[in-house]
């Protein structure tokens, strides 16, 4: 038993806990009830254990397993910057299904002052935009939408998005794209540089490295406004993995993927952590070894369920975690591929690290302590989209 007072409630909050668990036996005092109920936390009572059996179901014993050893673990808030910004006006360069989605949650979550979609399909974009303007009326959202067929709609952007390009269709190969879309990726990169030359380039189209490096050299940029959209996607896909393993949910789950946006991709196992605990203290070997499986192949299982399309619900989510970086919704670092100047020991090559980005686009590339075989296959991703480069 303990008792829970004022102090142990205002330590709870400085920790970023928005729940207050109390066990059995445990006493609240009346000043510590009154303030929870002032900063309106959540109180939760734990219920008493439960008394184990034998463990048939490997997911169940894993869950057993977590409750048993920590009772108070609870899921951290995401992190959320101490004053976000609202961008100004962003352009999405393709409005398909990612696009749209994109611009759909963007708005949604006024992200920008206002959005504009670019297509070639006459009145796609368009459509996409009026939509989203009569969704205004039960989201409440504030940012304005227009689209259009002519490229230099992206004048004035802060951030221009890139999402125009050929999906993968079933058994195709990213790097088989390049060929495909390295003209469309240039083309857009040198209206950009004519059009909105201060605006930040998020690359989404595939294969995702190659292409950020394409539009690297046909904008001019410098790194630090040319990023690629992937590694928040692989991340939310290897938590997903890891958390269907465990039996738990994706919030109780830390893990990020650095490298390439495909076969070359490294799941980040070292400093992955389930409910806090090291990854091998939960999961067997070959469990952790499937998760990375489908890690690496989760983009293709999408393509080869949809037959006919690629994923773009996770995708879009994926590229406004990068504009919430941007716009310090979120602190810490997150994944992007971005042109490395000898981070890692990697020099003039894209590929995906931690970031630190701002509203310029990227702060600082931070670099993390790697065991030997992820620092391995991490180069080994850098040569091989150097040796892919278009």
């Amino acid at each position: 038993m303990s008792v829970i007072g004022e102090a142990q409630v205002r330590e709870h909050v400085e920790r970023g806990r928005r729940v207050v668990v109390v066990r059995p036996g445990d006493l609240v005092t009346p000043q510590a009830r009154e303030l929870i109920e002032a900063l309106g936390l959540e109180v939760v009572d734990q219920p008493p254990p439960v008394p184990e059996r034998p463990a048939t179901d490997p997911n169940l014993a894993v869950q057993r397993t977590l409750y048993r050893r920590s009772p108070r673990w609870m899921a951290p808030l995401p992190r959320r910057g101490p004053t976000p910004m609202t961008l100004g006006r962003i352009a999405i360069v393709g409005a398909g299904n990612v696009g749209a989605t994109t611009a759909h949650l963007a708005a949604s979550n006024n992200v920008a002052a206002e959005i504009v979609l670019t297509d070639l399909v006459p009145g796609l974009a368009a459509g996409v935009a009026l939509d989203i303007e009569h969704a205004a009326g039960i989201s409440g959202s504030t940012t304005r939408a227009e689209g259009s067929t002519d490229a230099a709609a992206v004048a004035g952007a802060d951030v221009v998005v890139i999402t125009a390009g050929r999906p993968r269709s079933p058994g195709m190969d990213r790097s088989a794209l390049a060929a495909v879309n390295e003209r469309v990726v240039r083309g857009v990169a040198e209206t950009v540089r004519e059009h909105a030359p201060d605006a930040v380039i998020i690359v989404v189209t595939n294969p995702l490295d190659e292409m950020t490096m394409a539009a690297a050299d046909a904008s001019g940029f410098p790194r630090q406004r040319v990023l690629g959209m992937a590694g928040t996607l692989d991340s939310s896909r290897f938590r997903a993995s890891l958390a269907k393993a465990a039996g738990v949910t994706p919030r109780d789950v830390e893990a990020f993927t650095l490298g390439s946006h495909g076969n070359e991709m490294v799941p980040i196992v070292s400093h992955a952590r389930i409910k806090g605990r090291p990854l091998d203290r939960v999961l067997s070997a070959d469990m952790i070894a499937g998760c990375v499986r489908d890690t690496v192949t989760g983009g293709a299982q999408v393509v080869a369920l949809r037959r006919t399309g690629s994923a773009y619900v996770a995708p879009a989510h994926a590229i406004v975690e990068v504009l919430d970086a941007m716009r310090n919704a979120r602190t810490g670092a997150i994944p992007v591929s971005v042109l490395l100047e000898g981070e890692y020991g990697i020099t003039g090559t894209v590929v995906g690290v931690p970031a630190v980005l701002g509203p310029r686009g990227l702060i600082e590339v931070v670099e993390l302590p790697l065991s030997a075989d992820e620092a391995t296959a991490l180069a080994a991703a850098a040569r091989a989209v150097s040796a892919r480069r278009v």
